[in-house]
């Protein structure tokens, strides 16, 4: 995948920050069609399942979308967790690629112990929205930043948004590491 290739070449830190994708969908979740009524969904399909497989990731044939934001409650205690970032290919795989509705509850726990870590403990956490003020702040960032999608990748007041070939996000880390560079070098001509 581009982001662990881009971690193997370069000296980059990544941080998950959550942004609400699609907030407004029910419970149960929508299916696609119903989400994006009168247009054929068939191209879109296609297209994101190309670009998943430019970045080598599995594409599965979602037919719902579903609410992600208890998931994303669910990722910000797993970062705090020994292991836990592991939390985050599992929750993709169960959405894109096994068509899981990871808004439910009973879901979450599984897949947080498919990944080792505690069920109950997830179940605590998301039933007591624990993390739900984390979450909060993460979308009031991603808002001021601009990002209007997933994924999206930000530095230096920088982004770049939707799922990239390695290329792409390769030129936007050297021209971050260009960027930092510079201001090392004008901060210690200052001193």
């Amino acid at each position: 995948m581009s982001i662990e290739k881009l971690q193997a070449n370069y000296p980059i830190r990544t941080r998950w920050i959550h942004f609400p994708l699609h907030p407004e969908t029910p419970p149960q979740g929508k299916s696609l069609a119903e989400l994006f009524a009168g247009r054929d969904i068939t191209p879109m399909r296609e297209r994101m399942k190309a670009l998943m497989a430019e970045a080598g990731l599995d594409y599965g044939e979602r037919s719902h979308t579903y609410n992600s934001r208890l998931a994303q409650e669910l990722g910000k205690w797993a970062d705090s967790q020994i292991g836990g970032e592991a939390i985050h290919d599992a929750l993709y795989r169960a959405y894109f690629v096994d068509n899981k509705n990871i808004g439910e509850v009973d879901e979450l726990m599984s897949i947080a112990e498919s990944v080792g870590l505690s069920g109950s403990e997830a179940r605590r956490v998301i039933e007591n929205r624990e993390f739900k003020g984390a979450v909060d702040e993460d979308w009031q960032r991603s808002r001021e930043v601009g990002v209007t999608g997933v994924p999206a990748f930000y530095g230096n007041d920088l982004v770049v948004v939707g799922c990239q070939p390695y290329e792409t996000l390769e030129k936007f880390v050297l021209h971050l590491l260009e960027m930092n560079s510079a201001k090392n070098s004008a901060k210690q001509e200052e001193q």
